[in-house]
């Protein structure tokens, strides 16, 4: 049992920077290097490409980046935990194998399967209902046009692997906590039913599992981020308590401190009393993050629960065809022109579309809470959605039309539209002792041979329901000018970060200071969110407090507008909520100011006029 592991990230999505590996290796002294390329979206496209190719179907840039770092890695070589893997973990490990031996790297390779369902899926569908987690419809819609099922499998599999000898391990769709908590119960020696040690060890893996977002990226304060070319990848320094440091390479840029490690903690969580995964339901309402040093950071507080039951799906089904085409639109009175453009353009059809959307980029296709009527120049979006590919045909064709016979001032931007199959994401939920996973070896001359399989056991206890908690809220009292009020942007207030939960979003919000907490615990509820959001959110909104980060979580039903390849809009998984949120102006007392101290009022802080 290790005291001490050493646990750093070098990739938050497929496409991150093909470098941030070698990097981490060549500053980290890394016990074990994570590296996270799937999304929900990522798992319909490799099986899309799997269909094509068999012997494909996972994210062949793992190899690119380990080929860029194999100089580092000759020097040291931590171990590998990847779910690269995506829909063929063996097919990437056998890959893997034959790189590292081209390298002259002798290594331990094993792969994990068994989260895909879909060689099952009509076997499985007898018993689980699959049943859509956000709109509660029944599978049988989309049954029949099902692209891919993968079911978010717990740290299990790395464990076994790990105790086997593994120096890389390569899965499928896990969670992309287990890329975590798998080394830390293998090193640390913990029991799978320690709850607040495997709470630790997800949350732990949330800090870094986001790439740089954890070292300054996407960051509310982002001017105080130094060396951008060079940024920084996160690391843990998990002790044997459960409390752990997050820090970033010797000499990287980016920037750690308690704001950067907070931000990441509320991005695309629900309830934060019960962040759900399959090894663990973690608390972070009583979290506490504190500043160590210059780019240390100290997080401990955390609690957990048994692990849930039954482990969410995600599918993607064929749901018809998408096309997108674009316009330039400049001048005086661009705005108004482009408004005439676009009702010309949707003019020119006989028919009808499933769907359309016009946006107007650089006025208000990021909402009404950013919009500005006005400017020289409009980027002109048109979008539309359809069962019927030749309508999509037509739309194509119309709009290059539009620049000789339209007002002037036009300009064309990209070519023809293509044509793309949209495929669009389902959740559901499967009895995790329903799913049968398989380990892998991989010898040293690239053949495969299956070691064992194993299932989940069953949790003795019932599905966790807690009930919503929130104080008494005087919403909208922060919109109303007042004497001895003074208007701040709540970016003076506050940090923010949002993203995507399929067709939903959260809102993450963190006030600069506990005075400041504690006024808007009774001043920022749904309504005043909704009167800066509601143009975009068609559903709910529910608010969750967050004590101990002095923050709020807001969860926004049906904001997207169908999410990922379904959505119209310009930010399809909510990244520009967060920025919408903190350019909102509002009136508060001048001593709330005062105490947020990390950052002074903008320029424009003034008294109000009536």
């Amino acid at each position: 049992m290790k005291k001490l592991v050493r646990i750093g990230n070098s990739s938050g999505f497929w496409g991150d920077d093909p470098l941030a590996m070698r990097r981490q290796v060549l500053t980290g002294k890394l016990d074990y290097l994570t590296a996270d390329y799937l999304a929900e979206v990522s798992m319909s496209i490799l099986a899309k490409q799997q269909l094509r190719f068999p012997e494909l179907g996972f994210v062949a840039d793992f190899l690119e980046h380990v080929r860029l770092a194999a100089d580092t890695l000759k020097d040291h070589f931590p171990k590998i935990i990847t779910n690269a893997g995506g829909n063929n973990p063996v097919a990437c490990a056998v890959a893997m194998q034959k790189l590292l031996g081209e390298l002259g790297l002798d290594k331990r390779i094993m792969a994990v399967t068994g989260d895909n369902l879909m060689p099952m899926i009509t076997e499985l569908s007898g018993n689980e209902k699959f049943t859509n987690l956000e709109t509660g419809e029944a599978f049988d819609k989309i049954s029949d046009h099902l692209v891919s099922a993968n079911v978010y499998t717990g740290s299990e599999g790395i464990i076994k692997a790990l105790e086997m000898g593994a120096d890389v391990v390569i899965t499928g769709r896990v969670s992309d906590s287990a890329l975590t908590i798998g080394p830390l119960v293998y090193e640390m020696g913990w029991a799978l039913d320690d709850w607040n040690k495997l709470a630790a060890a997800m949350v732990a893996g949330h800090v870094i599992e986001c790439g740089a977002q954890a070292c300054g990226g996407n960051f509310t304060d982002w001017e105080k981020v130094g060396n951008w070319t060079m940024m920084g990848y996160p690391i843990v320094e998990m002790q044997v308590d459960g409390s752990f440091l997050v820090s970033k390479g010797e000499g990287t840029g980016g920037l750690v401190n308690q704001w950067t490690v907070k931000e990441q903690l509320v991005y695309e969580i629900d309830d934060p009393r019960a962040y759900r995964g399959p090894d663990v339901v973690a608390d972070l309402s009583q979290a506490q993050v504190e500043d160590c040093g210059p780019d240390l950071v100290k997080l401990s507080g955390i609690r957990g629960r048994p692990s849930p039951p039954r482990w969410k799906v995600s599918m993607a089904y064929k749901d018809g065809y998408k096309a997108v085409g674009q316009v330039v639109v400049g001048g005086l009175e661009a705005y108004k022109k482009a408004q005439l453009v676009e009702e010309i353009f949707w003019g020119k059809f006989p028919f009808s579309f499933d769907k359309k959307a016009s946006n107007f980029i650089g006025s208000d296709s990021l909402g009404d809470a950013l919009a500005v009527k006005g400017g020289t120049e409009v980027l002109l979006q048109f979008v539309a959605f359809d069962q019927d590919t030749s309508k999509l045909e037509r739309f194509g064709k119309e709009i290059a039309g539009l620049i000789l016979a339209g007002p002037q001032g036009m300009a064309a931007h990209g070519g023809r539209p293509k044509i793309q199959e949209v495929l669009t994401y389902w959740p559901s939920l499967i009895d995790r002792r329903k799913v049968k996973q398989q380990l892998w070896h991989i010898e040293a001359d690239g053949t495969s041979r299956q070691v064992q399989e194993f299932s989940p056991g069953p949790v003795d206890h019932q599905e966790l329901r807690l009930p919503q908690a929130q104080g008494a809220i005087t919403d909208n009292n922060l919109l109303t000018p007042l004497e001895g009020k003074v208007s701040v942007r709540m970016k003076d207030l506050c940090l923010a970060r949002s993203g995507d939960k399929g067709n939903s979003a959260n809102l993450g919000v963190l006030a600069r200071s506990r005075k400041i907490y504690e006024f808007l615990k009774t001043r920022l509820g749904e309504n005043t969110i909704r009167s800066w959001l509601g143009d975009l959110c068609e559903g709910e909104i529910v608010r969750y407090e967050l004590e101990g980060l002095m923050g709020f979580n807001f969860m926004l039903e049906k904001a997207l507008d169908g999410g990922g390849i379904r959505s119209a809009r310009l930010d399809p998984q909510g990244k520009m909520l967060a920025a919408a949120f903190l350019a909102q102006r509002v009136y508060v007392p001048a001593e709330i100011i005062a105490s947020g101290n990390n950052r002074k009022p903008n320029s424009k802080t003034k008294l109000p006029t009536s």
